[in-house]
């Protein structure tokens, strides 16, 4: 994480909840925030795993597109992903990415048809903290003249994550009951307006909840008030999103990286295949037939410590890819990382040598997720 000294850093609504609560403060994505809380990043991996755990991700883009009906934005956002936006339903909400015209991934995002039917031509989205200033000026140079995107900066995104998340916040807003998982719905918690979606991306269930930044810290009290929740900060949201088997931008795909190669070619359904009518589609078709020269698979280290981004794979001595993520995995009780390795090298139990200080350490590759996901059916 980056040096602030120099860094003139935001803050989210929570900010001074987080310091009252003892959190340990960082920069990230040129915000002030919470890395872990005293409870420590294996209490806070283990209590999401086990209870419900509270997330700020404020720092996360949120937008509008607004267009006459849902057909005319969901086909002007098509143009800029590969995913099935005009098929979504009321209520529904998909994982989707933006592509760069070499079939490289801008950026990973979420994307919502809102229920309201006072919305019908809106799309609601949300985007990675560290590439909102590049996704947003991206995709409002591409709209069509009746459709605009209206960023919401100051709206709080909260997630509250695991097993008992949502009969905790059900009993504040009785709507969340009826979601299932990637559904969504403007609803009431306690009197506040608020947009909840069953998601998140830790590979528990849970729901993600925008809120106006006025209400949030009353918001984000209430659910601390259980006994079932503590606040949970951004290192174990990393390693439980990495059990989960979850890209995070910056380290498992980028701009360079297609959807082939990074293992979620599944963002991309038949019909869209078959138009080819999405950013980069020569390239990524060429890829769904012809293969790739290399994929992002899971990896097992031998023994206890953890392999780093950056590390160096090699087969038999010669190097074969390089770790993007790696660490303790604690559900896991042992060393957990993904990475890219040559497509000959990506079947689940080939034997690999990662390379640390010069010496080569054990590990083999091994099938995602490492932790099983426990989303809502």
């Amino acid at each position: 994480m980056a040096d602030s000294s120099h860094e003139t850093l935001e803050t989210t609504a929570l900010h001074a909840l987080h310091v009252e609560l003892g959190a340990k403060m960082v920069p990230f994505a040129g915000y002030d925030m919470p890395v872990q809380y005293p409870l420590g990043v294996l209490g806070e991996h283990l209590h999401t795993r086990t209870k419900a755990g509270l997330f700020d991700v404020s720092h996360m883009g949120q937008a509008y597109l607004i267009g006459p009906d849902h057909e005319t934005t969901a086909k002007a956002f098509e143009a800029l992903v590969p995913g099935d936006i005009v098929g979504l339903a009321p209520g529904q909400q998909r994982y989707t990415i933006l592509l760069n015209a070499d079939g490289g991934i801008i950026d990973d995002l979420m994307v919502t048809r809102p229920l309201d039917p006072a919305r019908a031509g809106h799309l609601f989205i949300v985007v990675n903290a560290s590439r909102k200033a590049i996704d947003f000026p991206h995709i409002r140079a591409a709209l069509p003249a009746n459709v605009k995107l209206e960023t919401l900066d100051t709206r709080a995104l909260v997630a509250l994550q695991g097993p008992g998340a949502v009969e905790v916040f059900a009993k504040h807003c009785p709507a969340a009951a009826d979601l299932v998982f990637m559904t969504a719905t403007h609803a009431t918690f306690d009197g506040m307006d608020v947009h909840v979606s069953r998601s998140g991306y830790t590979g528990e269930d849970g729901v993600e909840v925008s809120v106006a930044p006025e209400d949030a810290e009353k918001f984000a009290r209430t659910l601390l008030a259980h006994d079932e929740v503590e606040p949970i900060g951004l290192g174990a949201r990393d390693s439980l999103r990495l059990e989960a088997g979850l890209c995070l931008y910056g380290n498992d795909i980028d701009e360079t990286t297609s959807p082939i190669e990074a293992s979620i070619a599944w963002t991309i359904p038949k019909h869209r295949r078959e138009a080819g009518d999405f950013p980069g589609a020569a390239r990524i078709l060429k890829e769904l037939a012809d293969g790739t020269t290399r994929k992002r698979v899971g990896i097992l280290p031998d023994g206890k410590a953890p392999a780093r981004g950056h590390t160096e794979i090699q087969v038999n001595g010669t190097t074969t890819g390089e770790i993007t993520s790696g660490g303790f995995g604690p559900t896991a009780d042992g060393p957990v990382a993904m990475g890219y390795v040559a497509r000959e090298h990506a079947k689940a139990g080939t034997e690999l040598d990662l390379i640390v200080r010069g010496k080569p350490r054990a590990a083999k590759v091994a099938k995602l997720p490492f932790a099983p996901h426990r989303y809502a059916k």
